[in-house]
Parts: C-alpha cells; sequence; structure tokens
C-alpha cells in the first residue's frame, strides 16, 4: 500500500489520491487485480522525464536505441510510433523456435514479466554496463511470455522476443487501461464499431512490424454498459487480424471487466467472463481463486481447458499457497486437475533480493517450477545446433577464445540458447556445476564452470540439454571447446534412442584419454579429434545414427587413466555446436565476403570533446545484397579503427584486431548508433568494420566483412 502511494504521489491531486485510496481499499477487500499486485514505477517511464520540470525525450531525434511504450490512444492512432528513430532498433530479428505455430495440446506455462514497472535496464537496446541487470534463462519451463507494464501500450523490447523466440517461447505485449483514466480512453477507443476495430488494427500492425506474438488485453476499469458490445469486437477483430497476419498469434483476455461492463474480478471461468474468452485465444484468470475453482474453470471450458491460465502471484499476495518459495504449492493443484498456470512477476527473486545471490535464488526458485511442472521445451529439435551458454550478461565479450572486451555488460538480446542445469539445493555432487560469466569464455561471455573433487576412478555426469532431434542416414559433426588442466579431462555424453525404442549412449572424447574401464559403460566411446585454439581445446568428431533421436546431452568429467594428480578437478565448456556434416563440409571458409554487402552512414555528427579530443556520433545501416540469404544473421559485431594516416585506404591486417582497433558492440538489426565515440585531434577518419554472425555460431573473417570509413574533415563519408 505505502509504495503504491509513494509512486502515484508525485502525479496526483489530493483528490485523486483520496479516490486511489478508496479504491484500492475496495479492491484489498475482495481480489488482487494485475493492476494492483506491482505498483507503477518511475523505472517504467521512458519517454517522460525525471521531473515535471525537465523536457521529454525526443524520440523523433538520434540517440542511443531504446524501448518505450505508448503512452496515449492518440499515439496509438497516429502511429507515430513508426517515424520514431528508435523504431528500426526495436524489431525482432529471431524467429520463432517451433516446428508448429500452435500451442501444445497440454496444460502450459505463461509467465507475466513485471520486473520494477518494466523498461529497466532492459529499455537499452545495444545493452549497458550493469552486469547485475535481471534476466531469466530458464526457458525450458515456460510456453508463453507476457511483457508487462502500467503504460496503455507496453511493447515487448526486442532483447526479450529475441531470446524468447530462440527457445521457441511465444511473447506478448500488453494492452492496459485502469482507474479513471482508463475508463475515459475506453470511452474514446470504443466510441464506435469502427473505432474498436481500427484500434484493434493498430496494435495488430504493432506485433506484426516489431516480430512478437500477440497481446494480452487488461482492462480494469468500468465500461459503460452500452460499449460492451464495442469492447467484444475489439476483442475478436484483435483476435481475427492478428490470425491473419501473424500465423500462430495469441489474443489473451484478462479477468476483470465482465459482461455487463462491472470491474468485477471471478477468479474462475464463468457466464461473467467467458463471452470474452470464446473470442479470442484465452484468458488469464485473477490470482484469488480457490481450491476449488481450477475443476470448474475446466468443465466451464470443456475442450479449451488449456487455454485458461490460473494467475499465481510470485509476491504471494492473495495466491494460493502464498506463492514465494512456494509457489509449487500452487503449481501442483493446477497440474492435479490438468489445466494451464500463469505466473506473475517471478522477478520477486531479483527484487526483494533473496539470498545467497541472485544466480543462485533464481536457480533454485525456478527448480521449484520444474520439480512440480516438468520440462515443457525440448532443444535441439532441427539443426545446426550452438551454445555458448550465454546469459546475457557478464564481465567481457570473446570470440573463437580472443577477448573483444573486458567490459561489464548487458543485453539479453545474446543469450543463447540455455542449458538445463539441475539445481541441487544441498550441493552434495562431488563436482559443483555452474554458468560462469567471470571466467574466460570461447565465445560470447558465458561458460559452464565444473569444480570439484575426484577421487581415484571416480567419475561424475550431468545433464546439459534435453533434445528431441530426429536423425537421419547423413552424418552430424559435433564440436565443443574446453579449458581445463591436463588432469581435468571433460567429455560429452550422448544418449539417444533407437526406433525400437532401446537406448544407446555414446561418449566422446580424445582417443589417447579414453580409459579402458569407460568402454565396459558405454556402448560405443567415440574418439574426436584436437586443436588448440589459444587456452582452448576445441574437439570435433562426425557420427551416424541414421533412425535414433538424440535424447540427451550431457558432460561428463573424470581424470586420465592411473592419474597420479591432485584431486581437485576444474574445466570450463566454452560451446557446443551439432551441424549436417555435408552442409558443413561445403560451407566457405567465411560468410559472404564485403562485396555482397552494402554499408551507410547517416545522422553524422561530430562535437567538442575534452582535452582537445572529439565526440562522434553516426547511425550505421548495413543491408545484403541478396535478402533472402541475409536471414541467418541474428548478430553483428562492430568495430571502430582510428586512421590517423593521410592515406585512407584500406590495409588487410584487420583479422587480429590492432591496439587502435575498439570493439564497440553487438547489434542484432542491421543498423548499430554509434552514440558517444571519443576521437583524439589527429585523427584524420574512423573506419567501421561489421562482422556478420549465425545462429551457428560461425562468423565472419574481419577482412571480409563490411566497412565503411567516416572521413572527419568535411564530415564526408566513403565506401570502400
Amino acid at each position: 500500500m505505502r509504495d503504491l502511494l509513494r509512486a502515484y504521489f508525485s502525479r496526483r491531486t489530493l483528490v485523486s489520491l483520496y479516490n486511489l485510496f478508496f479504491t484500492l481499499s475496495r479492491k484489498l477487500l475482495t481480489s488482487f487485480p494485475l493492476s494492483l499486485i506491482k505498483p507503477k514505477s518511475n523505472d517504467g517511464d521512458i519517454a517522460v522525464a525525471e521531473s515535471e520540470s525537465l523536457p521529454l525525450l525526443d524520440l523523433s531525434k538520434p540517440s542511443s536505441p531504446i524501448s518505450f511504450p505508448i503512452k496515449s490512444l492518440q499515439d496509438l492512432k497516429s502511429r507515430s510510433y513508426f517515424n520514431s528513430f528508435h523504431f528500426q532498433f526495436n524489431r525482432s530479428t529471431v524467429p520463432l523456435r517451433r516446428n508448429s505455430d500452435d500451442l501444445p495440446n497440454r496444460p502450459r506455462v505463461l509467465i507475466c514479466h513485471d520486473m520494477k514497472g518494466g523498461y529497466v535496464d532492459d529499455k537499452w537496446i545495444q545493452g549497458c554496463e550493469n552486469d547485475a541487470g535481471f534476466a531469466i534463462w530458464h526457458w525450458y519451463l515456460m510456453d508463453i511470455f507476457v511483457y508487462f507494464s502500467h503504460s496503455l501500450v507496453t511493447l515487448p523490447p526486442p532483447c526479450w522476443i529475441n531470446t524468447a523466440h530462440r527457445h521457441g517461447v511465444k511473447v506478448l505485449g500488453t494492452f492496459i487501461t485502469e482507474w479513471d483514466e482508463g475508463k475515459a480512453t475506453c470511452k474514446d477507443m470504443l466510441a464506435t464499431k469502427d473505432s474498436a476495430q481500427m484500434y484493434a488494427e493498430r496494435l495488430a500492425e504493432l506485433a506484426t512490424s516489431l516480430g512478437f506474438d500477440g497481446w494480452l488485453i487488461n482492462i480494469e476499469n468500468e465500461i459503460d454498459e452500452e460499449q460492451v458490445s464495442n469492447l467484444k469486437e475489439f476483442v475478436s477483430h484483435l483476435t481475427k487480424v492478428l490470425h491473419l497476419s501473424t500465423p500462430g498469434a495469441l489474443v489473451i483476455w484478462y479477468d476483470s471487466v465482465t459482461v455487463n461492463g462491472n470491474l468485477q474480478w471471478q477468479d474462475q471461468l464463468n457466464e461473467m467472463n467467458k463471452p470474452f474468452f470464446d473470442l479470442c485465444d484465452g484468458i488469464f484468470m485473477n490470482y484469488t481463486w480457490q481450491e476449488s475453482y481450477p475443476k470448474l474453470s475446466a468443465e466451464a471450458a470443456g475442450d479449451r481447458k488449456f487455454d485458461f491460465y490460473m494467475g499465481i502471484d510470485v509476491f504471494g499476495r492473495g495466491s494460493f499457497g502464498g506463492g514465494k518459495w512456494n509457489v509449487n504449492a500452487a503449481l501442483d493443484l493446477l497440474k492435479r486437475n490438468n489445466v494451464s498456470a500463469a505466473l506473475f512477476a517471478p522477478g520477486w527473486v531479483y527484487e526483494t533480493a533473496q539470498p545467497p545471490n541472485f544466480h543462485t535464488a533464481q536457480n533454485k526458485w525456478w527448480s521449484r517450477v520444474e520439480k512440480s511442472w516438468g520440462i515443457v521445451q525440448t532443444y535441439p529439435q532441427v539443426l545446426p545446433f550452438y551454445s555458448d551458454f550465454n546469459q546475457g550478461f557478464g564481465y567481457h565479450i570473446s570470440l573463437e577464445g580472443r577477448q573483444l572486451s573486458d567490459a561489464p555488460w548487458y543485453n539479453i538480446s545474446c543469450q543463447s540458447l540455455q542449458p538445463l542445469l539441475e539445481f541441487n539445493e544441498d550441493n552434495k555432487d562431488i563436482i559443483q556445476v555452474t554458468v560462469d560469466a567471470r571466467e574466460a569464455s570461447y565465445n560470447g561471455g558465458g561458460n559452464i564452470a565444473f569444480r570439484g573433487r575426484l577421487e581415484g576412478d571416480a567419475y561424475f555426469t550431468t545433464r546439459l540439454f534435453k533434445p528431441h532431434l530426429q536423425l537421419s542416414s547423413s552424418p552430424i559433426t559435433f564440436s565443443y571447446s574446453v579449458k581445463s588442466d591436463g588432469a581435468s579431462k571433460l567429455g560429452i555424453l550422448l544418449s539417444f534412442s533407437s526406433p525400437s525404442n532401446e537406448t544407446k549412449s555414446i561418449l566422446l572424447t580424445p582417443q589417447e584419454a579414453i580409459p579402458r574401464k569407460f568402454s565396459d559403460m558405454f556402448l560405443q566411446n567415440l574418439a574426436t579429434s584436437v586443436q588448440a585454439v589459444l587456452e582452448w581445446t576445441v574437439h570435433e568428431t562426425s557420427l551416424v545414427m541414421d533412425g535414433h533421436i538424440l535424447t540427451e546431452i550431457s558432460a561428463f568429467c573424470y581424470k586420465p587413466e592411473n592419474s597420479t594428480e591432485r584431486a581437485e578437478y576444474v574445466a570450463l565448456l566454452g560451446h557446443i555446436s551439432i551441424k549436417d556434416h555435408v552442409e558443413y563440409q561445403q560451407k566457405p571458409d567465411s560468410l559472404p565476403p564485403a562485396s555482397l554487402w552494402e554499408i551507410e552512414a547517416h545522422n553524422i555528427e561530430l562535437v567538442p570533446g575534452d582535452s582537445g579530443s572529439k565526440i562522434l556520433r553516426v547511425k550505421l545501416e548495413w543491408r545484403h545484397k541478396h535478402p533472402e540469404d541475409s536471414s541467418v544473421y541474428t548478430r553483428y559485431h562492430v568495430y571502430a579503427e582510428n586512421v590517423k594516416s593521410s592515406d585512407l585506404r584500406l590495409r588487410k591486417v584487420l583479422e587480429q584486431p590492432r591496439s587502435e582497433t575498439v570493439f564497440l558492440g553487438i547489434a542484432h538489426v542491421p543498423a548499430y548508433y554509434v552514440a558517444e565515440l571519443v576521437v583524439d585531434s589527429d585523427v584524420k577518419g574512423v573506419r567501421f568494420v561489421v562482422q556478420a554472425c549465425a545462429e551457428d555460431g560461425s562468423s565472419g573473417k574481419l577482412d571480409d566483412s563490411p566497412n565503411l570509413l567516416v572521413e572527419l574533415e568535411g564530415l564526408s563519408s566513403t565506401m570502400s
């Protein structure tokens, strides 16, 4: 209550504050609706000033790309969002990883993100330096992810869309109206059937243009009874238009306003909210339900019982079981009733600083969800498969073992497919397994660290991934990278299911390191070829498993046979890659050369800096000359090289970046805004290099990458 009043105090008159207190008190006696579970926070106000005296941010002018909501009905109607400088940066570039657009026919898990009001560190599209920002990496435990805030139109930042899609999870934005302001908004929006349809089309256009998968509709204010029919038309038309423009898109209604226009949370599916449920793809039930409500709702839903999602507030207010560390009490009940679940605000772990630290507490909390519900996403299902275990934040960035940057960073778009590590609260395993962003990385900024003790002939295994990969007669190439001392060996254990449902295991290790004792344990030990890459050892092998299904990928920790070394065990796993062997062999040495790219500089600005230096600001844009071939590139490394010589021609020595070559950052659209590049007074020009990277972990050679020289004198630009 106190936090909520504080959040509104600076924005409300005393009369409005009294009305808010009265309304909130009444609501607290009956339910905890979605809009009140978390108070509105200034952290989420991107397009507004910190105080009323400061000017608003002009979104039409160049600046560091951000994500932001649409705050007014007029801005939604006018389509002004598409005229902002930031629009092109907000598009998701990772398609949904799913064999089918349809949701699975089983109980599902919906996660509603509401972290400090939204648009915090995740608003910075090109990333920021807060390596302690909030992230989620347990995507294999959910089907749908909703990005929520209290703005009228909450557009999911592309970082969430990119990483969720990579894991097969659909992403929804939120359309919310609330309080007296919301009632006035709905009165305008629903004035006529045509206006209801027009606003529905505006929302569908936004989802399609930005690459996310639909909307949560949250109307938390009374509706004039004569406008309820237009509200139904809004929901129905939005669903129809979205299904046409984005196959598999979803519209989910929140249990709030009823069919007679009253704001009355039902906590179950019944005749007061079912008419809205019948018009769209699902309903998110309020969280103050009783033990019998899931069963009653399932009966009301009939053959659509998986399309209603019983709400659970992770903060625990009013929820069955109390949420927090007891969230599995509600999940267990829902699972027994064979219905779907909606978990609201899992950022509780982060916001309340649960001990001992965020990373451990996060893994512990999600382990409760897994224990109750089980794994719902399996990967890989298709090739190529690649993961460098990057969680979207870290303390350095590497490429093939070479460090590009040693600065802390946060960018969830960079998150790769996440391992399904099991959390053991008692820490009794002989080897502790963690994703570790502080240790050296092979690619990106993460790795899996294995630390502990192995005595004698002991070994240790732990799951990494749970695939469902159907293999054919075509061979596959499997590779992985390891950093360790000579006495800590790390292999990869593959588990298969045969057409007759028999299981088979294959251990991948270097030939000279395979202890004889393991030959009796597995049907096959497959030797890998070994290549040293700086401090890393890259293992590679090919195998054919025609008709088999790859069902598990595990790490296998062991010591060399007859090892007399100390018992301490330390090894880092840098990446895992699986590719079709034929395509891998036929692939050229690098991605498409610079000649197949076009690159331009726009919005160039050079302003005075400190001590005679200058600050360069510029927007880089590039495109492949054959757009149909560019869809595999979802990430680009951007570099800058100061050119001090009067000879501004390109020198072909970029492959190992020189000291004057600076890694600027990572782009996930074919554009990057350089906001504050400091250049010394003797610099004649700056050459920008864009290195394309594919989802399979491959990257172009710097010498073959598109590049552009921006001459500082006269601010003319030339293309190489």
